[in-house]
């Protein structure tokens, strides 16, 4: 079983920036292919980004050169970098952690999530 808890969320006007933080206890982090996804009310959730075991990074095309995903195994903590941040990045961000052996974008390659972390962009 693998914990998630997010943090970093809240309101920021557009062109603003956030991180946002994903702490996971239980089973060794670093076996884990870790994702970001969000979800607006009464939308399907999407994948925004993932970073696998060995630190390869990956994501959507609406968000390239705009957010960047990291980790840290030593603090069992994944990391997304929200820059020059848009109205319509406001969303509900989740983690998610994969123990797939290829990183996934879909929501069913994912075996544990996180609570979410709302992202609020004003125009």
């Amino acid at each position: 079983q693998v914990t998630l808890v997010e943090s970093g969320g809240g309101l920021v006007q557009a062109g603003g920036s956030l991180r946002l933080s994903c702490v996971a206890s239980g089973r060794p982090f670093s076996r884990y292919n870790m994702g970001w996804f969000r979800q607006a009310p009464e939308k399907e959730r999407e994948f925004v980004g993932g970073i696998s075991l060995s630190g390869t990074t990956y994501y959507t095309d609406s968000v390239k050169g705009r957010f960047t995903i990291s980790r840290d195994n030593a603090e069992n903590t994944v990391y997304l970098q929200l820059n020059r941040l848009k109205p319509e990045d406001t969303d509900v961000y989740y983690c998610a952690a994969s123990s797939t052996v290829v990183p996934g974008m879909r929501t069913y390659d994912y075996n544990y999530w996180g609570q979410g972390t709302q992202v609020t962009v004003s125009s």
